[in-house]
Protein backbone atom coordinates (compact mmCIF):
# COMPACT_ATOMS: atom_id res chain seq x y z
CA UNK A 1 0.00 0.00 0.00
CA UNK A 2 1.22 3.52 -0.80
CA UNK A 3 2.66 4.96 2.38
CA UNK A 4 1.54 8.46 1.33
CA UNK A 5 -2.00 7.37 2.05
CA UNK A 6 -1.07 6.23 5.54
CA UNK A 7 0.30 9.49 6.93
CA UNK A 8 -3.06 10.07 8.59
CA UNK A 9 -4.18 6.51 9.18
CA UNK A 10 -2.48 5.71 12.47
CA UNK A 11 -1.04 2.27 13.34
CA UNK A 12 -0.96 -0.55 10.84
CA UNK A 13 -3.49 -2.49 12.90
CA UNK A 14 -6.21 -0.02 12.08
CA UNK A 15 -8.77 -1.66 9.83
CA UNK A 16 -9.38 -0.55 6.26
CA UNK A 17 -12.85 0.60 7.22
CA UNK A 18 -11.42 2.77 9.97
CA UNK A 19 -8.91 4.31 7.55
CA UNK A 20 -11.68 5.05 5.09
CA UNK A 21 -13.65 6.71 7.85
CA UNK A 22 -10.62 8.81 8.79
CA UNK A 23 -10.11 9.91 5.18
CA UNK A 24 -13.77 10.88 4.94
CA UNK A 25 -13.59 12.83 8.18
CA UNK A 26 -10.46 14.64 7.06
CA UNK A 27 -11.85 15.54 3.65
CA UNK A 28 -15.08 16.73 5.27
CA UNK A 29 -13.12 18.63 7.90
CA UNK A 30 -11.02 20.48 5.35
CA UNK A 31 -14.13 21.19 3.28
CA UNK A 32 -15.76 22.84 6.30
CA UNK A 33 -12.55 24.66 7.20
CA UNK A 34 -12.35 26.08 3.69
CA UNK A 35 -16.01 27.08 3.84
CA UNK A 36 -15.73 28.79 7.22
CA UNK A 37 -12.37 30.41 6.55
CA UNK A 38 -13.55 32.24 3.42
CA UNK A 39 -17.10 32.85 4.58
CA UNK A 40 -16.56 36.13 6.44
CA UNK A 41 -14.34 37.39 3.62
CA UNK A 42 -17.00 36.69 0.99
CA UNK A 43 -19.81 38.13 3.11
CA UNK A 44 -17.90 41.38 3.64
CA UNK A 45 -17.40 41.80 -0.09
CA UNK A 46 -21.02 40.89 -0.83
CA UNK A 47 -22.20 43.30 1.87
CA UNK A 48 -19.86 46.13 0.87
CA UNK A 49 -22.54 47.90 -1.14
CA UNK A 50 -25.04 47.70 1.74
CA UNK A 51 -22.48 48.66 4.40
CA UNK A 52 -21.54 51.91 2.68
CA UNK A 53 -25.12 52.68 1.71
CA UNK A 54 -26.24 52.22 5.34
CA UNK A 55 -23.58 54.59 6.65
CA UNK A 56 -24.55 57.18 4.05
CA UNK A 57 -28.25 56.98 4.95
CA UNK A 58 -27.36 57.56 8.60
CA UNK A 59 -25.56 60.79 7.65
CA UNK A 60 -22.38 59.71 9.34
CA UNK A 61 -19.01 61.29 8.71
CA UNK A 62 -17.36 59.68 5.72
CA UNK A 63 -13.58 59.31 5.38
CA UNK A 64 -11.80 61.55 2.93
CA UNK A 65 -12.10 59.93 -0.50
CA UNK A 66 -9.07 59.02 -2.49
CA UNK A 67 -7.77 61.73 -4.84
CA UNK A 68 -9.98 61.92 -7.88
CA UNK A 69 -12.71 59.76 -6.34
CA UNK A 70 -16.07 61.23 -7.27
CA UNK A 71 -18.36 62.01 -4.33
CA UNK A 72 -21.95 63.03 -4.74
CA UNK A 73 -23.49 65.19 -2.04
CA UNK A 74 -26.89 63.75 -2.57
CA UNK A 75 -26.10 60.03 -2.57
CA UNK A 76 -26.84 57.40 -5.14
CA UNK A 77 -30.42 58.30 -5.68
CA UNK A 78 -29.59 61.63 -7.15
CA UNK A 79 -26.20 60.88 -8.62
CA UNK A 80 -25.97 62.54 -12.00
CA UNK A 81 -23.69 59.81 -13.28
CA UNK A 82 -25.21 57.17 -15.52
CA UNK A 83 -23.38 54.54 -13.44
CA UNK A 84 -24.21 53.19 -9.99
CA UNK A 85 -21.69 54.90 -7.66
CA UNK A 86 -21.22 54.91 -3.91
CA UNK A 87 -19.72 57.93 -2.10
CA UNK A 88 -16.99 55.54 -1.03
CA UNK A 89 -16.11 52.96 -3.66
CA UNK A 90 -16.55 49.31 -2.75
CA UNK A 91 -12.88 49.11 -3.71
CA UNK A 92 -12.19 50.76 -0.33
CA UNK A 93 -13.81 47.79 1.37
CA UNK A 94 -11.85 45.47 -0.91
CA UNK A 95 -8.57 47.06 0.20
CA UNK A 96 -9.54 46.78 3.88
CA UNK A 97 -10.41 43.15 3.22
CA UNK A 98 -7.16 42.24 1.49
CA UNK A 99 -4.33 44.41 2.88
CA UNK A 100 -4.19 42.74 6.34
CA UNK A 101 -4.30 39.36 4.61
CA UNK A 102 -1.51 40.42 2.28
CA UNK A 103 0.70 41.61 5.14
CA UNK A 104 0.14 38.36 7.01
CA UNK A 105 0.93 36.21 3.98
CA UNK A 106 4.11 38.15 3.19
CA UNK A 107 5.56 37.97 6.69
CA UNK A 108 4.00 35.00 8.52
CA UNK A 109 5.59 32.13 6.54
CA UNK A 110 8.97 33.15 7.97
CA UNK A 111 7.95 32.83 11.61
CA UNK A 112 4.53 31.17 11.83
CA UNK A 113 6.13 27.77 12.48
CA UNK A 114 6.86 29.04 15.98
CA UNK A 115 3.12 29.31 16.69
CA UNK A 116 1.25 26.03 17.37
CA UNK A 117 -1.58 25.20 14.99
CA UNK A 118 -4.11 25.14 17.82
CA UNK A 119 -3.28 28.73 18.74
CA UNK A 120 -3.54 29.82 15.12
CA UNK A 121 -7.01 28.34 14.75
CA UNK A 122 -8.22 29.97 17.98
CA UNK A 123 -6.95 33.30 16.66
CA UNK A 124 -8.87 32.77 13.41
CA UNK A 125 -12.07 31.94 15.30
CA UNK A 126 -11.70 34.99 17.56
CA UNK A 127 -11.03 37.49 14.77
CA UNK A 128 -13.83 36.09 12.59
CA UNK A 129 -16.25 36.50 15.49
CA UNK A 130 -15.00 40.05 16.09
CA UNK A 131 -15.53 40.93 12.43
CA UNK A 132 -19.21 39.99 12.46
CA UNK A 133 -19.82 41.79 15.76
CA UNK A 134 -18.01 45.01 14.86
CA UNK A 135 -19.65 45.38 11.46
CA UNK A 136 -23.12 44.50 12.73
CA UNK A 137 -22.96 47.14 15.49
CA UNK A 138 -21.01 49.76 13.54
CA UNK A 139 -22.27 53.34 13.51
CA UNK A 140 -19.67 54.83 11.18
CA UNK A 141 -17.75 53.86 8.08
CA UNK A 142 -14.47 53.48 9.99
CA UNK A 143 -16.08 50.88 12.27
CA UNK A 144 -17.30 48.91 9.28
CA UNK A 145 -13.81 49.04 7.77
CA UNK A 146 -12.34 47.84 11.09
CA UNK A 147 -14.70 44.87 11.10
CA UNK A 148 -13.71 44.06 7.53
CA UNK A 149 -10.06 44.12 8.61
CA UNK A 150 -10.78 41.58 11.37
CA UNK A 151 -12.29 39.31 8.71
CA UNK A 152 -9.17 39.79 6.61
CA UNK A 153 -6.87 38.77 9.48
CA UNK A 154 -8.93 35.65 10.11
CA UNK A 155 -9.03 34.68 6.45
CA UNK A 156 -5.35 35.33 5.76
CA UNK A 157 -4.02 33.54 8.82
CA UNK A 158 -6.45 30.68 8.29
CA UNK A 159 -5.60 30.18 4.64
CA UNK A 160 -1.84 29.94 5.05
CA UNK A 161 -2.22 27.80 8.20
CA UNK A 162 -4.68 25.31 6.72
CA UNK A 163 -2.76 25.05 3.44
CA UNK A 164 0.37 24.27 5.46
CA UNK A 165 -1.60 21.80 7.55
CA UNK A 166 -2.50 19.75 4.45
CA UNK A 167 1.05 18.39 4.29
CA UNK A 168 0.35 16.28 7.40
CA UNK A 169 -2.50 14.52 5.61
CA UNK A 170 -2.97 12.67 2.34
CA UNK A 171 -3.18 14.86 -0.75
CA UNK A 172 -6.92 14.32 -1.22
CA UNK A 173 -7.68 16.81 1.58
CA UNK A 174 -6.63 19.55 -0.88
CA UNK A 175 -9.68 18.71 -2.97
CA UNK A 176 -11.85 19.15 0.11
CA UNK A 177 -10.19 22.45 0.99
CA UNK A 178 -10.53 23.81 -2.55
CA UNK A 179 -14.17 22.80 -2.81
CA UNK A 180 -14.93 24.31 0.60
CA UNK A 181 -13.34 27.66 -0.23
CA UNK A 182 -15.35 27.73 -3.44
CA UNK A 183 -18.50 26.78 -1.56
CA UNK A 184 -17.93 29.70 0.80
CA UNK A 185 -18.52 32.06 -2.08
CA UNK A 186 -21.84 30.52 -3.04
CA UNK A 187 -23.01 30.03 0.56
CA UNK A 188 -21.92 33.50 1.69
CA UNK A 189 -23.40 35.43 -1.21
CA UNK A 190 -26.63 33.41 -1.30
CA UNK A 191 -27.18 33.41 2.45
CA UNK A 192 -26.55 37.13 2.83
CA UNK A 193 -28.78 37.97 -0.13
CA UNK A 194 -31.53 35.58 0.97
CA UNK A 195 -31.61 36.80 4.58
CA UNK A 196 -31.55 40.49 3.71
CA UNK A 197 -34.24 40.10 1.03
CA UNK A 198 -36.33 38.10 3.48
CA UNK A 199 -36.55 41.22 5.62
CA UNK A 200 -33.66 40.88 8.04
CA UNK A 201 -31.48 43.93 8.48
CA UNK A 202 -27.76 43.66 7.62
CA UNK A 203 -27.03 43.84 11.38
CA UNK A 204 -29.23 40.85 12.26
CA UNK A 205 -27.97 38.94 9.22
CA UNK A 206 -24.36 39.27 10.36
CA UNK A 207 -25.28 38.22 13.90
CA UNK A 208 -26.87 35.04 12.52
CA UNK A 209 -23.59 34.28 10.79
CA UNK A 210 -21.77 34.06 14.13
CA UNK A 211 -22.42 30.34 13.82
CA UNK A 212 -19.66 30.16 11.21
CA UNK A 213 -16.67 30.59 13.60
CA UNK A 214 -18.24 27.96 15.87
CA UNK A 215 -18.38 25.48 12.99
CA UNK A 216 -14.74 26.25 12.19
CA UNK A 217 -13.66 25.35 15.73
CA UNK A 218 -15.70 22.14 15.73
CA UNK A 219 -14.33 21.11 12.33
CA UNK A 220 -10.72 21.54 13.40
CA UNK A 221 -10.70 20.31 16.99
CA UNK A 222 -13.30 17.53 16.72
CA UNK A 223 -13.79 16.39 13.12
CA UNK A 224 -10.18 16.13 11.89
CA UNK A 225 -8.20 12.97 12.71
CA UNK A 226 -4.62 14.08 13.21
CA UNK A 227 -1.55 11.83 12.86
CA UNK A 228 -0.58 10.31 16.23
CA UNK A 229 2.71 12.25 16.33
CA UNK A 230 1.13 15.62 15.49
CA UNK A 231 1.49 17.97 18.48
CA UNK A 232 -1.41 20.41 18.61
CA UNK A 233 -0.11 22.89 21.18
CA UNK A 234 3.65 22.80 20.61
CA UNK A 235 5.81 24.60 18.09
CA UNK A 236 7.26 23.04 15.00
CA UNK A 237 10.74 22.79 16.54
CA UNK A 238 9.38 20.43 19.22
CA UNK A 239 7.39 18.11 16.98
CA UNK A 240 8.77 15.45 14.64
CA UNK A 241 9.53 16.25 11.04
CA UNK A 242 7.38 14.96 8.26
CA UNK A 243 10.01 12.37 7.42
CA UNK A 244 9.69 10.74 10.82
CA UNK A 245 5.89 10.87 10.71
CA UNK A 246 5.76 8.78 7.55
CA UNK A 247 8.58 7.16 5.59
CA UNK A 248 7.53 8.57 2.26
CA UNK A 249 9.59 7.97 -0.85
CA UNK A 250 11.31 11.06 -2.26
CA UNK A 251 9.98 10.67 -5.77
CA UNK A 252 8.78 14.29 -5.82
CA UNK A 253 11.48 16.51 -7.30
CA UNK A 254 12.83 19.49 -5.37
CA UNK A 255 11.26 22.86 -6.13
CA UNK A 256 14.58 24.53 -6.95
CA UNK A 257 15.47 22.45 -9.97
CA UNK A 258 17.79 25.11 -11.27
CA UNK A 259 20.10 24.84 -8.24
CA UNK A 260 20.54 21.23 -7.18
CA UNK A 261 23.63 22.06 -5.17
CA UNK A 262 21.52 24.01 -2.72
CA UNK A 263 19.42 20.95 -2.02
CA UNK A 264 22.37 18.61 -1.77
CA UNK A 265 23.95 20.84 0.83
CA UNK A 266 20.62 21.39 2.60
CA UNK A 267 19.85 17.68 2.84
CA UNK A 268 23.24 16.78 4.28
CA UNK A 269 22.06 17.87 7.67
CA UNK A 270 18.93 15.73 7.63
CA UNK A 271 15.48 17.18 8.11
CA UNK A 272 16.14 20.13 10.40
CA UNK A 273 14.14 23.36 10.25
CA UNK A 274 14.57 25.52 7.15
CA UNK A 275 16.82 28.52 7.57
CA UNK A 276 15.92 32.01 6.40
CA UNK A 277 18.25 31.55 3.44
CA UNK A 278 16.56 28.27 2.55
CA UNK A 279 13.18 29.98 2.54
CA UNK A 280 14.37 32.75 0.25
CA UNK A 281 15.64 30.12 -2.22
CA UNK A 282 12.29 28.33 -2.06
CA UNK A 283 10.49 31.61 -2.72
CA UNK A 284 12.59 32.07 -5.82
CA UNK A 285 11.40 28.73 -7.11
CA UNK A 286 7.78 29.55 -6.23
CA UNK A 287 7.66 32.45 -8.69
CA UNK A 288 6.26 30.21 -11.41
CA UNK A 289 3.26 29.59 -9.16
CA UNK A 290 2.87 32.97 -7.44
CA UNK A 291 2.99 35.17 -10.56
CA UNK A 292 0.20 33.47 -12.55
CA UNK A 293 -1.92 33.26 -9.40
CA UNK A 294 -1.43 36.99 -8.78
CA UNK A 295 -2.25 37.87 -12.38
CA UNK A 296 -5.44 35.83 -12.56
CA UNK A 297 -6.72 37.36 -9.30
CA UNK A 298 -5.74 40.88 -10.36
CA UNK A 299 -7.90 40.58 -13.46
CA UNK A 300 -10.67 38.80 -11.57
CA UNK A 301 -11.07 41.36 -8.81
CA UNK A 302 -10.52 44.28 -11.15
CA UNK A 303 -13.71 43.06 -12.80
CA UNK A 304 -15.54 42.41 -9.52
CA UNK A 305 -14.70 45.66 -7.75
CA UNK A 306 -13.69 48.09 -10.49
CA UNK A 307 -16.32 47.27 -13.11
CA UNK A 308 -19.11 45.59 -11.15
CA UNK A 309 -21.07 48.75 -10.30
CA UNK A 310 -20.92 50.05 -13.83
CA UNK A 311 -21.77 46.68 -15.34
CA UNK A 312 -24.70 46.34 -12.96
CA UNK A 313 -26.08 49.73 -13.97
CA UNK A 314 -25.63 49.33 -17.70
CA UNK A 315 -26.84 45.76 -18.11
CA UNK A 316 -28.67 44.49 -15.02
CA UNK A 317 -30.29 47.50 -13.37
CA UNK A 318 -33.56 45.60 -12.95
CA UNK A 319 -31.94 42.64 -11.15
CA UNK A 320 -30.63 42.24 -7.62
CA UNK A 321 -26.95 43.22 -7.60
CA UNK A 322 -25.68 40.57 -5.15
CA UNK A 323 -28.03 37.75 -6.06
CA UNK A 324 -27.52 37.91 -9.81
CA UNK A 325 -23.95 39.08 -10.33
CA UNK A 326 -21.83 38.09 -7.35
CA UNK A 327 -23.63 34.79 -6.76
CA UNK A 328 -23.22 33.74 -10.39
CA UNK A 329 -19.51 34.50 -10.18
CA UNK A 330 -19.21 32.50 -6.94
CA UNK A 331 -20.96 29.53 -8.55
CA UNK A 332 -18.26 29.50 -11.22
CA UNK A 333 -15.56 29.56 -8.52
CA UNK A 334 -17.22 26.69 -6.65
CA UNK A 335 -17.52 24.50 -9.75
CA UNK A 336 -13.89 24.96 -10.78
CA UNK A 337 -12.45 24.53 -7.27
CA UNK A 338 -14.42 21.32 -6.87
CA UNK A 339 -13.19 20.08 -10.26
CA UNK A 340 -9.89 18.96 -8.73
CA UNK A 341 -11.66 15.70 -7.88
CA UNK A 342 -11.99 15.07 -11.64
CA UNK A 343 -9.39 17.05 -13.58
CA UNK A 344 -5.97 18.62 -13.06
CA UNK A 345 -4.74 21.55 -15.15
CA UNK A 346 -1.02 22.22 -15.60
CA UNK A 347 -1.16 25.11 -18.10
CA UNK A 348 -1.69 27.72 -15.39
CA UNK A 349 -0.43 30.66 -17.43
CA UNK A 350 -3.20 30.14 -19.97
CA UNK A 351 -5.77 30.67 -17.24
CA UNK A 352 -4.13 33.99 -16.33
CA UNK A 353 -4.08 35.18 -19.94
CA UNK A 354 -7.74 34.25 -20.48
CA UNK A 355 -8.72 36.10 -17.30
CA UNK A 356 -6.94 39.24 -18.53
CA UNK A 357 -8.85 38.96 -21.82
CA UNK A 358 -12.03 38.79 -19.74
CA UNK A 359 -11.14 42.02 -17.91
CA UNK A 360 -10.35 43.90 -21.13
CA UNK A 361 -13.56 42.70 -22.77
CA UNK A 362 -15.76 43.76 -19.85
CA UNK A 363 -13.99 47.12 -19.54
CA UNK A 364 -14.75 48.04 -23.13
CA UNK A 365 -18.24 46.56 -22.96
CA UNK A 366 -19.03 48.87 -20.04
CA UNK A 367 -17.43 51.90 -21.66
CA UNK A 368 -18.97 51.46 -25.12
CA UNK A 369 -21.99 49.37 -24.07
CA UNK A 370 -21.79 47.12 -27.12
CA UNK A 371 -22.90 43.78 -25.63
CA UNK A 372 -26.39 43.10 -27.02
CA UNK A 373 -27.75 41.03 -24.12
CA UNK A 374 -27.47 40.77 -20.36
CA UNK A 375 -27.09 37.01 -20.75
CA UNK A 376 -23.70 37.51 -22.40
CA UNK A 377 -22.62 39.40 -19.28
CA UNK A 378 -23.77 36.50 -17.13
CA UNK A 379 -21.82 34.01 -19.26
CA UNK A 380 -18.66 36.12 -18.96
CA UNK A 381 -19.09 36.41 -15.19
CA UNK A 382 -19.55 32.64 -14.81
CA UNK A 383 -16.52 32.04 -17.03
CA UNK A 384 -14.52 34.50 -14.93
CA UNK A 385 -15.28 32.50 -11.78
CA UNK A 386 -14.35 29.24 -13.48
CA UNK A 387 -10.94 30.57 -14.51
CA UNK A 388 -10.09 32.02 -11.10
CA UNK A 389 -11.14 28.96 -9.14
CA UNK A 390 -9.29 26.58 -11.48
CA UNK A 391 -6.06 28.59 -11.19
CA UNK A 392 -6.18 28.59 -7.38
CA UNK A 393 -6.84 24.92 -6.73
CA UNK A 394 -4.53 23.57 -9.44
CA UNK A 395 -1.58 25.74 -8.40
CA UNK A 396 -1.69 24.48 -4.83
CA UNK A 397 -2.17 20.92 -6.01
CA UNK A 398 0.96 21.25 -8.15
CA UNK A 399 2.94 22.65 -5.22
CA UNK A 400 1.77 19.80 -2.98
CA UNK A 401 2.71 17.25 -5.64
CA UNK A 402 6.04 18.68 -6.82
CA UNK A 403 7.75 20.18 -3.78
CA UNK A 404 9.84 17.84 -1.63
CA UNK A 405 8.33 17.13 1.76
CA UNK A 406 10.76 19.15 3.88
CA UNK A 407 9.96 22.31 1.92
CA UNK A 408 6.28 21.68 1.33
CA UNK A 409 4.84 23.17 4.51
CA UNK A 410 6.60 26.50 3.95
CA UNK A 411 5.90 26.48 0.22
CA UNK A 412 2.16 26.03 0.68
CA UNK A 413 2.03 28.98 3.07
CA UNK A 414 4.32 31.24 1.07
CA UNK A 415 2.58 30.70 -2.28
CA UNK A 416 -0.73 31.83 -0.80
CA UNK A 417 0.50 35.42 -1.10
CA UNK A 418 -0.16 35.30 -4.85
CA UNK A 419 -3.93 35.76 -4.79
CA UNK A 420 -3.82 38.46 -2.10
CA UNK A 421 -1.13 40.40 -3.96
CA UNK A 422 -3.20 40.37 -7.14
CA UNK A 423 -6.36 41.41 -5.26
CA UNK A 424 -4.52 44.30 -3.55
CA UNK A 425 -3.25 45.60 -6.87
CA UNK A 426 -6.72 45.31 -8.36
CA UNK A 427 -8.13 47.35 -5.48
CA UNK A 428 -5.65 50.15 -6.21
CA UNK A 429 -6.48 50.01 -9.90
CA UNK A 430 -10.21 50.02 -9.18
CA UNK A 431 -10.13 53.47 -7.57
CA UNK A 432 -9.34 55.48 -10.74
CA UNK A 433 -11.59 53.24 -12.85
CA UNK A 434 -14.50 53.74 -10.44
CA UNK A 435 -13.78 57.50 -10.39
CA UNK A 436 -13.75 57.68 -14.16
CA UNK A 437 -17.07 55.92 -14.62
CA UNK A 438 -18.70 57.94 -11.86
CA UNK A 439 -17.68 61.13 -13.61
CA UNK A 440 -19.46 60.17 -16.82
Amino acid sequence: MDTSENINSGPDTVSEGSRSCQRLRNQSGFWLLGLCNNFAYVVMLSAAHDILKQQESQNTTLPTPAPGLHQSNSGNSSNSSRYDCNPVSTAAVLLADVIPTLLIKITAPFFIHKVPYGCRVLTCVTTATASFLVVSFSSAVWMSILGVMFASVSSGLGELSFLSLTVYFSSDVLSGWGSGTGGAGVAGALMYSALTQAGLSPRVTLLVMLLVPVVMAISYFILLVFPPSFLQWKTRETQPSLSSMAEQSRERRPLLQEDDSIHKEQNKGGTGPLTFSDKLHILKGLRRFILPLALVYFAEYFINQGLVSATYTVYVRSLCHCLRYQTLYQIGVFISRTSLYCIKIKKIWWLSVLQCVNAVLLFFSVYYQFLPSVWLVFVIVLYEGLLGGAAYVNIFYMIHAEVCEDEREFAMAAASVGDSFGIALSGLAAFPVHSHFCSL
